[in-house]
């Protein structure tokens, strides 16, 4: 017995390493001018307004009976979380397709290839709607986050710069958020002026949640990379996870009356939480 899911559109999807994507759609549509439709979900909380969108041509049927399309590197997207359709006639109503094998070999060690401005990144993924999606990031530069380690209350973390070059002057700021405060850290570059690691004093962190009415703080982490060059957000994107946060889980670490934790937002950037304890 057949189900509405055995009936809707699937499409697998294969990523290329310099970011080419390509759709492959089963059932084929009939239609010559069927196509895919890319539509860019807006932030949680706002509402949908003018939705962005793009369109993209579906060749002809092959031996398997599957058209594809392709995402090509210089179509640049706005970052964010594509939702993808079916249009399988002009003027026909979308809908939306379901997940078949996904090919994402090519983006596991993507953060070992230098990358340079715009940073941009795609990664197809499964929403929890069990739809297929696909999360961009689009940046004028990225730091890309590598190990994090502690000792000693310190919190030490190295990452790689990609669209820009560490220069004299060259630090780190982690910014309190909701607030003006920011400390600095010293950034330890290697000669390649590109990877770099720097140390933050858990204590440091630590102190504002003590006054804080919620009890609560989060610091954001940037790389400043030296002269006129606008700070980078560190994170980590530059492979195949679309949704780090839940997956890559560090331990809390207790400062004083406090518990302190980098992690991923849904954004995948770094960020460090501070709760206080009693």
């Amino acid at each position: 017995m057949s189900t509405d899911q055995d009936l809707e559109p699937r499409i697998d999807c294969t990523v290329d390493a310099d970011g080419r994507v390509v759709f492959g759609l089963r059932p084929a549509p009939a239609d010559p001018d069927a196509r895919l439709l890319l539509a860019l979900r807006p932030a949680k909380g706002e509402p949908e307004r003018v939705t962005v969108t793009r369109l993209l041509d579906l060749g002809p049927a092959d031996g398997t009976h599957r058209r594809t399309a392709v995402l090509p590197v210089a179509q640049r997207l706005p970052e964010g979380r594509w939702d993808l359709y079916v249009v399988p006639e002009p003027d026909g109503d979308r809908q939306r397709a379901r997940p078949g094998p996904r090919d994402l070999r090519a983006l596991v060690d993507g953060a070992a290839r230098d990358r340079s401005a715009p940073v941009a990144a795609r990664v197809p993924y499964v929403t929890k709607g069990g739809f297929l999606a696909l999360r961009t990031w689009l940046r004028d530069a990225h730091a890309e986050a590598g190990r994090i380690t502690f000792g000693d209350g310190t919190m030490t973390v190295e990452a790689r710069l990609h669209g820009a070059e560490l220069t004299p002057g060259a630090a780190v700021r982690l910014r309190l958020r909701g607030a003006g405060t920011a400390l600095s850290a010293e950034v330890r570059a290697a000669g390649d002026r590109r990877s770099l690691s720097f140390t933050a004093d858990l204590a440091d962190l630590a102190a504002p949640a003590a006054t804080a009415r919620s009890g609560r703080c989060v610091w954001d982490v940037f790389v400043r990379p030296g002269g006129t060059a606008p700070p980078a957000r560190v994170g980590r994107f530059l492979d195949d996870v679309a949704d780090r946060k839940d997956i890559q889980v560090y331990p809390e670490i207790p400062v004083g009356e406090t518990l302190v934790r980098p992690y991923y937002t849904v954004d995948n950037d770094l960020s460090v939480v501070v709760a206080r304890t009693g």
